[in-house]
């Protein structure tokens, strides 16, 4: 199978940076910092542990140019060594995502009509930020990262079914969440 080159707008950059220029790394960098740096911050839910995981992103991508092979833009590899170092950060601090079909439900049973939330961004972020870690992770992968449940699945080292039924979860938290604190938040 013949792998796909992509074109990169920022091949210049990269580059430049397999030659060892600073310039070009400060430059990427500049480029890419808040977008990583939002991911991080939507999988570990803490600015400080995201900045950390940020600058050591940056650092494996730096010392690693010489493996991108184009095979995707550098923006999506350097994205996927961004998630992998907050998923290792989320490990370590021991984040555990169960096996759902091991244990009991335990949320009540509840419709909730999504349209009659109010989807409002501050108010949003807050009830993520409110989430277990497993959830909160599932959760922005599949719906802020794009990943189908098997990706998520194979990334996090659990079933795929246990990452539909945390998503599932998560979702209805999250809703829980947004209709309990109408005015709160």
């Amino acid at each position: 199978m013949e792998q796909t080159l992509y074109i990169d707008r920022h091949l210049h950059l990269v580059e430049a940076c397999r030659r060892g220029e600073r310039k070009a790394q400060y430059e990427l960098y500049r480029l890419y910092a808040k977008a990583m740096l939002n991911v991080a911050v939507r999988i570990l839910n803490h600015v400080g542990e995201a900045e950390d995981v940020l600058q050591e992103a940056f650092l494996d991508a730096f010392t690693k140019i010489h493996e991108f092979k184009q095979t995707s833009t550098f923006g999506a590899w350097l994205k996927q060594i961004v998630i992998n170092r907050a998923l290792n950060q989320l490990r370590q601090r021991k984040a555990v995502l169960l096996d759902i079909e091991a244990i009991e439900d335990d949320f009540e049973e509840e419709t909730y009509d999504e349209e009659e939330i109010q989807w409002e961004i501050g108010r949003v972020q807050q009830a993520l930020e409110l989430l277990p870690d497993g959830f909160r992770t599932v959760l922005s992968l599949y719906l802020f990262e794009g990943y189908d449940h098997e990706e998520i699945a194979d990334i996090l080292g659990v079933a795929e079914s246990t990452s539909r039924t945390q998503y599932i979860r998560a979702k209805k938290r999250l809703l829980e969440l947004l209709k309990n604190s109408k005015y709160e938040i």
